[in-house]
């Protein structure tokens, strides 16, 4: 599979590591929207939001605590927002599901 999210989660490929265990890797976004941005996503591969919620729900659930836990870590009281891009009129661009941490500043709404 060419994903580059998946050679990443194998350690083929270099990229900013922020966490890592057996389900979820955390790392820091090549193109940061915000001083914090973050990518959440599963080692295993799940073309997007859907295909995970009908195969695998659970590690939803997996994915948005570890989203939650780092949001208050980093946002603390300020805040922060979690977004899920799917499919292409969704601005999804790696078709690997992934969810987008952001924090750091003043998040402005809409964001798109």
């Amino acid at each position: 599979m060419d994903c580059v999210f998946c050679k990443i989660a194998a350690g083929e490929l270099d990229s900013e590591i922020f966490y890592i265990d057996q389900e979820i890797v955390v790392l820091k976004d090549a193109n940061p929207h915000a001083p914090t941005h973050l990518l959440i996503l599963p080692v295993k591969h799940y073309a997007d939001l859907a295909e995970a919620a009908e195969k695998s729900p659970q590690l939803l659930t997996t994915l948005l605590a570890k989203c939650a836990d780092l949001g208050q870590k980093i946002g603390g009281s300020r805040g922060f927002r979690v977004v899920i891009n799917t499919g292409p009129d969704g601005g999804q661009t790696v078709n690997h599901l992934h969810f987008h941490l952001l924090a750091g500043r003043e998040l402005q709404w809409p964001p798109g």
